[in-house]
């Protein structure tokens, strides 16, 4: 009974392999792709937390020097 369930369509990983690492050039185009979005998230996701942790410290929270004067 296992070699039929092989047979009809494997696992997830077969389905990954034959969609994604069969030919080098999807796999590395899926490698650099992988990266960029992951070093975006984890980009984005640190950013907030650094602001969130933040709040009342940063240079446009205080009201004096977040403003430009105006030259009158």
């Amino acid at each position: 009974m296992e070699t039929v369930a092989r047979r009809r369509g494997g696992g997830i990983f077969e389905s990954l392999y034959k969609v994604v690492m069969r030919r080098n050039s999807v796999y590395v185009t899926f490698v650099i792709a992988g990266a960029f979005l992951g070093e975006r998230a984890v980009d984005y996701g640190i950013h907030k937390l650094w602001e969130a942790n933040n709040v009342g410290k940063r240079y446009e929270d205080i009201p004096v020097l977040g403003q430009k004067l105006s030259e009158e």
